[in-house]
């Protein structure tokens, strides 16, 4: 059994986060010590790992409630999993499609700054103006 500090320092995970994932039930409360101190085995090392794996990957806490529920069926499809992890990408690529279009437009604007005095700024004056949303841009 090892403390929760230990647990932190072998899952890169703030000791803080891990008592958030105790308060919300992502991780099970850990037995304690006649003194109060957390105590965890070696599953959860394995849970909280698998958890800020798929931190890291984006999934959002209720995908990974979702995917910890189906470990509890070994035997079902994989099939959820799979559509939770789909998902997950659609939303990975979403947000790179939308990260390439504000490249383009810093590019636009930094290309079209003459770096000269700030009262004639290029780039000031494109983030003081109203953007366009896409639905206007349809329309014409």
């Amino acid at each position: 059994m090892i403390t929760i500090g230990t647990l932190s320092k072998r899952t890169d995970v703030n000791i803080e986060t891990i008592r958030y994932y105790e308060r919300i039930d992502l991780i099970p409360p850990p037995p304690r010590t006649d003194s109060g101190r957390r105590l965890y085995g070696a599953e959860d090392v394995r849970r909280l790992t698998f958890i800020r794996h798929a931190r890291d990957l984006g999934f959002n806490i209720a995908a990974i409630k979702a995917m910890f529920a189906l470990q509890e069926m070994p035997q079902a499809s994989c099939e959820q999993v799979s559509r939770i992890a789909g998902d997950q990408l659609a939303a990975v690529e979403s947000r790179i499609q939308r990260l390439l279009g504000l490249r383009t437009e810093l590019t636009r604007m930094i290309r079209e700054c003459d770096n000269g005095e700030v009262a004639n700024c290029r780039i000031i004056e494109v983030l003081a103006e109203s953007p366009v949303s896409q639905n206007d841009q349809k329309d014409h």
